[in-house]
């Protein structure tokens, strides 16, 4: 456990001060508690929107892949990557999904593909939150989206100049379970990614009981940055359109019984975030099932640090990526071939 916040937090924890509940948090406070730490990374690079035909409907994607001309012929890995914000909120310009598409692409010589799902409606007592229009979405479109992107990137591979082999998927929060409940569908596809990346994902509809060694920096929350078993369920049931009871895995992949299928993981939770709950049951289950799983804790930090411009925790984590997806492909051997 962490003396306390990351110092960069600690300089702002008096905004959080006299905010008593995450539905208090004003869109001005917010602004300055999320503002950036520093300037973004600079990275060459070559940024492309495409638009394919999922299930649903269009499907917005932004691509990212370094333009360095050392690059020359060899195929690069692939990320899949689905941002957070509860379902209802989150675009491709935000940090979480943006700085972190091009700091992985610009660290790891990987392709990046960044999926703009379709949101579901607003939750009152939250911030953001997607579009009226948006009030049929639900579960499924979402997950069908993400695992619509990850299929284009298989069926086009020679395209991307990826390396089939190296397909990754991963995500952040609702995004991160959304990876997570893909890889569940792809499998009925026969299709494994190579690996997932989840960071501080929320794969359960109701937040599983702490751990005894989580307990003292869960007491350590601000009110402002809590996220109570209510809220969690109201998303939840957001996601769905009605009651979790019946939820399926396919919805919350912590509920899957069968995890045997699953690739290599990486999960990273943040150590003053009520959702690690989630996260570090899932490390659990996978690691029960004979699933190779790395399960990392961010001190100091609360939930959402990818979305910090210029914040070193979140840049360790980009490199925490990078260092993943420079691995060779599974059965591979780097010195024989």
């Amino acid at each position: 456990m962490s003396p306390g916040f990351h110092p960069l937090l600690e300089q702002r924890r008096h905004l959080l001060a006299d905010i008593g509940s995450l539905a208090e948090f004003s869109a001005e406070v917010r602004s300055q508690w999320n503002a950036p730490h520093g300037p973004t990374e600079k990275w060459d690079l070559r940024i492309e929107d495409a638009t394919i035909q999922g299930p649903h409907g269009p499907i917005g994607l932004r691509i990212y892949a370094r333009t360095s001309r050392r690059i020359g012929t060899q195929l690069r890995p692939c990320l899949v990557w689905a941002h957070g914000g509860g379902y209802t909120s989150g675009d491709l310009q935000m940090p979480e999904a943006h700085e972190v598409a091009r700091g992985v692409a610009g660290r790891s010589n990987a392709v990046v593909v960044s999926v703009d799902y379709s949101l579901c409606p607003p939750l009152n007592g939250f911030p953001g939150g997607g579009s009226t229009e948006n009030a049929r979405v639900k579960y499924p479109v979402p997950l069908d989206e993400v695992v619509a992107a990850f299929l284009w990137v298989s069926d086009d591979t020679s395209e991307l100049r990826v390396d089939p082999e190296r397909l990754a998927i991963g995500g952040a929060s609702a995004g991160g379970n959304l990876a997570a409940g893909a890889v569940l569908k792809l499998s009925t596809y026969d299709i494994t990614p190579w690996q997932c990346l989840l960071f501080y994902p929320l794969v359960h509809p109701a937040l599983p009981e702490a751990a005894p060694e989580a307990t003292a920096s869960l007491e350590r929350i601000p009110p402002a940055l809590r996220v109570t078993d209510d809220m969690v369920v109201a998303i939840s049931e957001n996601f769905v359109g009605g009651q979790t009871a019946t939820a399926s895995p396919g919805a919350f992949a912590g509920l899957a019984e069968d995890l045997s299928g699953f690739p290599p993981t990486l999960i990273e939770n943040c150590e003053f975030d009520e959702i690690r709950r989630s996260g570090e049951q899932f490390a659990k289950a996978l690691a029960a099932a004979g699933i190779e799983v790395e399960s990392f804790l961010a001190e100091g930090v609360s939930h959402g640090h990818l979305n910090r411009v210029g914040f070193p925790p979140a840049h360790a984590a980009l490199d925490r990526i990078a260092q993943r997806l420079r691995r060779p492909a599974r059965g591979h051997n780097p010195i024989t071939g």
